[in-house]
């Protein structure tokens, strides 16, 4: 094993910079000085120093620790293209023959959508509509979680239409549990309403977003926040 100099590996000492050194040698470097342990390099052959020299100086050419990837499993509605396509629907309805002189209407309430007319088959009728404008704003229909219809005030039916912001915590495990049965070499983490996935290599991170897209998790997801660090 070649001999390394501790002038040669400590040429630009952290010590005598006043910094912290994670060096083997940095103990010895402390007791003697660094002047005094550069001088000893120069002057004397220390075999067991050597070869911790050595060992050190081939662990610092190995490079940096590979990289670690992730990304973020979420479910994340645009309240704008919702309300965009309610305010289209409420328009479409005013407009049709078959809602003349209907008082059927949908509202937001929060995170609720409400929908409200004279009766199930006109309610249905508006829900198609309201359907077909939220796919052609980019809103994901299985971000709706429908309600039973129920009576209403002034012999009206009323049905609520609960959309989904974040992953419930179930489902989240459900996603989690479903990652580790693939076997592969990741990370998943529950984070709020958050899943996080991280790996060291990419294509292994691609293939768990690609089979949890073929799987029904029977909620909206989408994979978002790629990392490398």
């Amino acid at each position: 094993m070649p001999s390394v100099a501790f002038s040669e590996l400590c040429k630009n000492c952290l010590l005598s910079q006043g910094l912290r050194c994670a060096s083997p040698l940095a103990t010895f470097c402390r007791a003697v000085g660094t002047r005094s342990a550069a001088r000893l390099s120069d002057n004397f052959h220390m075999p067991l120093f050597d070869g911790i020299l050595s060992f050190s100086n081939e662990k610092t050419q190995k490079g940096p620790m590979a990289q670690q990837n992730s990304f973020d499993i979420v479910s994340q509605v645009d309240t704008a293209e919702v309300v965009n396509a309610l305010n289209q629907t409420v328009k479409e309805v005013r407009q049709r023959f078959d809602f003349k002189g209907s008082a059927a209407n949908v509202v937001l309430e929060k995170t609720d959508l409400v929908l409200t007319a004279e009766d199930e088959t006109k309610l249905r009728n508006m829900n198609d509509i309201l359907q077909q404008k939220l796919v052609r704003r980019g809103v994901p229909l299985k971000a709706l979680s429908y309600g039973r219809v129920e009576q209403a005030a002034g012999g009206t039916v009323r049905q609520r239409a609960e959309i989904q912001q974040g992953i419930p915590q179930e489902k989240a495990k459900e996603v989690v549990k479903f990652i580790k049965d693939s076997k592969a070499k990741v990370q998943s983490s529950i984070q709020g309403d958050v899943v996080r996935v991280s790996g060291k290599d990419r294509d292994t991170l691609q293939d768990i977003i690609g089979k949890l897209k073929e799987h029904d998790f029977g909620i909206h997801m989408q994979f978002t926040n790629y990392r490398s660090n």
